[in-house]
């Protein structure tokens, strides 16, 4: 029987074959990875629920459920490690928006991501072709690039489908846009690569853009019924049903809290890392750790509306997800001052209204809506207004609808989960010197210089995003290191 003494750093009496810190989407799948291959596994958690970045609660007013940090995953449809598990059989529905993601401008036109290549190359006018070029090499070879692009450096099994997307995928975002004339083109570019939360001159802010337009014609965007919560239950009901433990509200602070196991996972970042484990490791791997960075942080909004968002274009209004920043150059603009530490007028918004398409998540006739804008890493300076001005921009009679809001700034994000360092919600800035090399230039990034202890959290490739391969690798690397037997195979079910 588990028995916790907080004040003594004492979880319990048992021995565990290897124990998982953290219950993100990775620390989730690591749990699960190592529980699936007979191995006795404990799962820890200091929060009083399970999840990470996938919970959901009423921030706002009884009735109206909002996504605390993840909303809308066209990764998590496309992980090759979420394919292998059964979630569905424990509830999670996973719903998909008409439009994956629009982009309205000024003049009221909208550019949209459909699942259709060939509907959302051809509302691009005179550059069809480009973006067919461009994305139809991506999509025709998914299953060839997805391990290697979800994984870690390594020589890729299909040398020339990754050549083709590296020459791409290499670029700045910048560099790309020239290919494209019209403003459509280039706003709904700007959008996806925006996601990389870095300036958008930074070489492999392309490879984001080239990503998530891919995951969106091959599945959609879709959106987790009841909210991201659904997600995370559903992995742990999974985990427990395969023998797993699961302990929450019991935050680690050092290794001597927990029971003995051959093997410690943790889903946490280098500077959470050190603090727990720092005094086993090499006098190199503490001082690349503490050389990790950190990424711009993020000011979060979530609404309780009166209906649904006026928006003026009509894409908008069947979109799960919705960029708003206008044109490339404005967007462009707006990330760079962000990371030159400043706050932009115009930020760019990445919005999302879940309760259009999943009435689980407000009272009949309301909505509810999610939105975050970047700021620099630890920034207090509260944006509310300047996010609603851009809101009301592209959709007229927006703030007449709210009827609460609840706002998360940097510090406010990170005491919510301690991974997001000064609100970076990416576990480290995923620049071309962090992207594959995370959090240290090793062998294997997912082991320490210590024996036995592995780190499994974004600060590990692939970086950022709920596919739970960060996890899947780190436990796969643990599993050939300590127990010496195979991980279970990617094969969907």
């Amino acid at each position: 029987m588990l028995v916790r003494v907080f004040n003594d750093k004492v979880l319990d009496k048992r021995d565990f074959d290897a124990v998982v810190v953290g219950s993100g989407p990775n620390g989730l799948a690591a749990a699960i990875t190592l529980q699936q291959a007979g191995l006795s596994v404990l799962l820890v958690e200091g929060k009083d629920t399970i999840g990470g970045g996938m919970r959901t609660a009423e921030l706002t007013l009884p009735g109206f459920k909002h996504d605390i940090c993840s909303a809308i995953h066209p990764l998590a449809a496309e992980s090759p490690f979420f394919k292998t598990l059964p979630l569905a059989d424990y509830g999670l529905k996973l719903i998909d928006p008409p439009v994956a993601a629009a982009h309205p401008f000024d003049t009221g036109r909208a550019a949209k991501l459909v699942t259709s290549l060939s509907e959302t190359a051809r509302e691009l006018g005179i550059d069809e072709a480009a973006y067919r070029q461009l994305l139809e090499p991506v999509v025709r070879d998914w299953p060839k690039l997805a391990p290697a692009i979800l994984g870690p450096l390594r020589i890729p099994r299909h040398p020339f489908a990754m050549a083709r997307f590296g020459l791409d995928a290499i670029n700045s975002a910048s560099a790309l846009v020239k290919r494209f004339r019209t403003p459509e083109a280039r706003g709904l570019w700007a959008g996806m690569a925006a996601h990389s939360i870095q300036p958008l001159g930074n070489a492999t802010t392309a490879a984001f853009g080239l990503l998530l337009l891919a995951v969106g014609h091959l599945r959609g965007w879709p959106l987790p019924q009841g909210g991201s919560q659904a997600i995370a239950d559903a992995m742990t009901s999974h985990f427990k049903s395969l023998g797993g433990t699961v302990e929450t509200g019991f935050y680690v602070k050092s290794l001597e809290q927990l029971p003995s196991a051959r093997a410690v996972l943790l889903d946490v970042t280098p500077r959470q890392l050190l603090q727990i484990a720092g005094h086993k490791f090499s006098s190199l791997y503490r001082w690349q750790l503490e050389r990790y960075r950190y990424g711009m942080g993020v000011f979060k909004i979530d609404w309780a509306l009166d209906g649904p968002i006026p928006f003026t274009a009509p894409e908008c209004r069947e979109a799960g997800t919705v960029h708003l920043g206008g044109s490339f150059e404005e967007i462009a603009a707006s990330e760079q001052q962000t990371s030159d530490g400043r706050h932009p007028e115009r930020p760019f918004i990445l919005l999302a209204q879940q309760s259009l398409f999943d009435p689980t998540r407000a009272p009949a006739g309301k909505h509810t809506a999610w939105a975050y804008c970047h700021v620099p890493n630890g920034s207090r300076v509260d944006r509310t207004e300047v996010i609603e001005k851009q809101v009301e921009r592209f959709a007229p009679g927006f703030c007449e609808r709210i009827l609460a809001r609840h706002t998360f700034d940097t510090a406010q994000m990170e005491d919510y989960n301690s991974n997001y360092i000064g609100g970076d919600i990416n576990g480290g800035i995923q620049s071309v010197t962090q992207l594959f090399t995370r959090p240290a230039l090793r062998a294997s990034p997912y082991r320490t210089s210590a024996k036995g202890i592995y780190l499994c959290s974004s600060s590990t490739p692939p970086g950022g995003g709920v596919h739970g391969m960060c996890g899947y690798h780190a436990a796969r690397q643990a599993l050939q290191d300590v127990f010496k037997q195979p991980a279970p195979p990617l094969n969907s079910n």
